[in-house]
């Protein structure tokens, strides 16, 4: 376990350190994007920081503060895109922590806004929002037709001016992977978020299942440590109440999501000491010790850490790898994933010229 692991399960442990190991923990914690998170964390705990460590960490904290302003801006302006065509705007995973204003929100940074729509009205969602300066970056037509016909949204889409990315899903997994969660019954459980009219969020157990399907299904590696802490703050939300617990996988049931909740609830606790109620790991499998289980430690215990040199052995590349093929096994069916990676390899993606000038075009 990486030293960043360490101090993320015991904040103690800090209180501790040599300055060669400050020195460590900034690095290994800078590569998982996690330097906020774990500034907001000593902070609470009362942690006397080395000047330099701190420095570091507070940069990462001012940093994601900046940040959650320009998205509380931006969901403003896509509320009242959407406000036109009479849809509330449904907030999923970064972007709804910061709006909720949710404990896994703390010092998070994140790449673009998520939202929900239901599939019968994407299109006229699409078309608001490009009346408001949103448009398409896919490259090709290919790209084009595969988000649309396969997967779980539309093509990341830019603001001409802003430059904010945007992710318009209709669901939270591809249409064509073999779980099959029903985006309805996740519309129809949002809440709005107090003091935002027209914004919602999904309910406490879909932001965590959702958490869950994303890490485990399709998650991309250098940040899955980062997406760990965040369904670890999600679960610790769920406080000691029985209830609460139940209901979560009963929700997980009915979503077809038990799958990804096992996982999550098996490496959380493993790893970042989530009090899970034992009762409920036994009863989800997430205690199992099968070859089949096996396998899958032995890759994600190599990938949900840092993925910084100093926390590496020499199979977490090999792990990498794997866990890419097995979320491309998870997300299609085998002929399609043929089709899919036969075209990829035939016809690589093309450099994006749009804003280039002519010279720089002829010289890409």
């Amino acid at each position: 376990m990486s030293l960043l692991l360490r101090v993320l399960r015991h904040t103690d442990e800090a209180r501790h350190l040599s300055p060669a190991d400050w020195d460590l923990l900034v690095r290994q914690c800078r590569h998982a994007n996690l330097l906020g998170r774990l500034h907001q964390r000593l902070e609470a705990a009362g942690i006397d920081m080395p000047e330099r460590a701190r420095n570091h960490l507070l940069s990462g904290t001012i940093m994601a503060e900046q940040q959650h302003h320009s998205i509380l801006r931006e969901v403003g302006h896509l509320r009242d895109a959407l406000s036109d065509i009479g849809l509330p705007l449904i907030l999923l995973k970064g972007a709804a922590y910061v709006a909720a204003g949710l404990p896994a929100a703390a010092g998070r940074l994140f790449a673009d806004v998520d939202i929900l729509v239901p599939h019968a009205r994407l299109g006229e969602a699409e078309s608001a929002l490009m009346l408001t300066g949103w448009q398409s970056s896919a490259l090709d037509d290919y790209d084009q037709r595969y988000y649309r016909r396969w997967m779980h949204e539309l093509p990341a889409m830019q603001h001409m001016f802003r430059g904010t990315a945007l992710d318009v899903h209709h669901t939270i997994l591809p249409p064509t992977s073999r779980l099959k969660p029903d985006a309805r019954l996740l519309i129809e459980a949002s809440v709005e978020i107090p003091g935002l009219p027209g914004v919602r969020t999904l309910a406490l157990p879909d932001l965590i299942l959702h958490s869950a399907s994303h890490l485990f299904h399709e998650g991309e590696p250098d940040n899955l440590l980062r997406d760990l802490t965040d369904l670890d703050a999600l679960l610790r939300q769920l406080g000691d109440t029985p209830a609460a617990w139940d209901a979560l996988a009963r929700r997980a049931e009915r979503l077809q999501l038990s799958g990804p909740l096992r996982l999550a609830l098996r490496y959380s606790h493993r790893l970042l000491g989530t009090p899970v109620p034992a009762r409920l790991l036994a009863e989800l499998g997430c205690l199992a010790d099968g070859p089949r289980q096996r396998l899958l430690d032995a890759l994600y215990l190599r990938v949900l850490e840092t993925q910084h040199p100093s926390a590496a052995d020499g199979l977490r590349g090999a792990a990498r790898k794997l866990l890419y093929i097995r979320a491309h096994w998870l997300r299609m069916p085998p002929h399609l994933l043929a089709y899919h990676l036969a075209h990829k390899a035939l016809f690589p993606p093309q450099a994006d010229t749009r804003n280039l000038t002519a010279d720089e075009k002829n010289a890409a």
